[in-house]
């Protein structure tokens, strides 16, 4: 695996990279163009392949935020083509690892101590590299440890980073400028909190305890005088990330065990803590043959505000999409419609987003619902085509949908994704809180 010795830290270093990278794409599309003129039946795969790998390369050695929104990019198969989905799905546990002499600086930073001084062993080639951070193997007291090591100017450069990453995903990947521009708003405080280990391992110790209870589900013991603001030390966890543990073949009773603990844990979370490891990608979950789970990474965590969730869970009820006022009503509280909107974009964004909440809410109806049905999900990345072909969507001078929502869809997605790709089978049957609380919103319109 290749290793970094530095990472550029200032604006104009990182700047610099991201120039790099802007001309190497330019280069491809020209190379590009020059094939379709000489072969009318080139696709725009070769391109695709070849701008993913580049942008890849590139986010890689900068690191942090720019890596971050890759990988995130990667988890909304409806967003990119098939290419870079595959080639920034590498982020999530596989990018290219620091140096030996970077992470022993990091320690002398925060603690004045070597790896070595501070554990009885500790292994110098990490052995998982994300975007935030690296993993290292360690062993003190008989335990045996992961330690989670931050990048060194990770956090400093994050807002630097997204206002150079904006244009290029507005650009090359063909997404809304308004709506860039407030996800990334989002993406920013999020990164910022993703920085904050102090933060992540109260977070880790508060909802690995609260959700200790759910079934199959198996978390790591976190050690705070091994940790600081950008060190985390847990409790090593043994299991395999998705692809790796598909890749064995399990029997589907236990791809149905995995699925029903996933769907538990983020149900808990939502429902009852309000609040959620909102970051559902495949690095942060350790699969094992007996049909258990290991829950890592809390750093990036959504609070879910009352009102919130008070509205947007009401949606799941199918009798609150059968009360249209009651629905219209709520789709202005999610900013989903608007105070100026026209009389037909009224119309016509309503009638959207009512098909839109049917079919994402879909598994919510049903006593079990088979994440393996690749009909549903034809059905849902068809629906998403054609919501970005909408015209009035595509010209929008306004990003629509409450803030709030973004990582709590995002979260959804990413569930969902993990589920289908498991193909498990899980009982999603509607619980006493959501009758509850949507049947009283109902009776009240009425």
């Amino acid at each position: 695996m290749k290793i970094q010795d530095s990472i550029p830290t200032s604006k104009v270093a990182r700047a610099t990279q991201f120039l790099k990278t802007g001309a190497k794409i330019g280069g491809n599309y020209l190379k590009y163009n020059v094939k379709k003129m000489l072969d009318s039946e080139t696709t725009r795969e070769e391109l695709h392949q070849d701008n993913a790998t580049d942008i890849y390369e590139s986010l890689s050695e900068l690191k942090g935020s720019a890596l971050k929104v890759a990988q995130m990019l990667s988890m909304d198969r409806s967003v990119l083509p098939r290419a870079y989905v595959d080639r920034f799905q590498m982020s999530q546990y596989s990018a290219p690892p620091l140096s030996g002499p970077l992470v022993v600086k990091t320690f002398r930073n925060y603690f004045g101590q070597t790896p070595s001084q501070l554990f009885d062993s500790f292994d110098m080639e990490a052995l998982n590299a994300a975007s935030i951070g690296q993993v290292h193997l360690a062993f003190k007291d008989g335990k045996k440890l992961a330690v989670k090591i931050q990048y060194p100017g990770v956090a400093d450069s994050i807002s630097s980073d997204l206002k150079m990453v904006r244009p290029m995903a507005t650009r090359l990947f063909g997404l809304n400028e308004k709506d860039v521009e407030r996800y990334t708003k989002e993406v920013e405080t999020k990164l910022l909190e993703e920085t904050d280990y102090d933060l992540e391992l109260r977070r880790s110790i508060e909802i690995s305890s609260a959700c200790a209870h759910i079934d199959g589900l198996v978390f790591p013991k976190y050690y705070a005088e091994l940790s600081s603001k950008r060190i985390l030390t847990m409790d090593w966890l043994d299991g395999l990330h998705l692809k790796e543990f598909l890749a064995t073949n399990p029997p589907q009773d236990v791809r149905d065990r995995i699925g029903q603990a996933l769907w538990e844990f983020y149900d808990f979370q939502v429902h009852t803590l309000r609040q959620v490891h909102a970051d559902p990608h495949p690095g942060n979950f350790l699969m094992r043959p007996d049909g258990t789970m290991g829950v890592i990474d809390f750093g990036c965590v959504k609070v879910i505000p009352a009102y919130f969730y008070d509205n947007y869970f009401a949606l799941i009820n199918p009798d609150t999409l059968q009360n249209k006022q009651k629905t219209d009503d709520i789709f202005y509280n999610l900013e989903f419609l608007l105070p100026e909107d026209s009389p037909h974009e009224k119309v016509l964004f309503s009638d959207l987003f009512r098909q839109m909440i049917g079919l994402l809410g879909r598994p919510f109806t049903a006593e079990e619902f088979d994440f393996g049905n690749d009909e549903y999900f034809t059905e849902v990345y068809a629906f998403a085509d054609e919501l970005a072909k909408v015209e009035e969507i595509r010209n929008s001078k306004v990003a629509r949908g409450s803030q709030d929502g973004l990582y709590v869809n995002r979260t959804y997605f990413g569930l969902y994704s993990m589920l289908n790709d498991l193909r498990a089978r899980v009982r999603t049957t509607r619980p006493n809180w959501l009758r509850s609380k949507t049947d009283v919103l109902v009776q009240e319109a009425e």
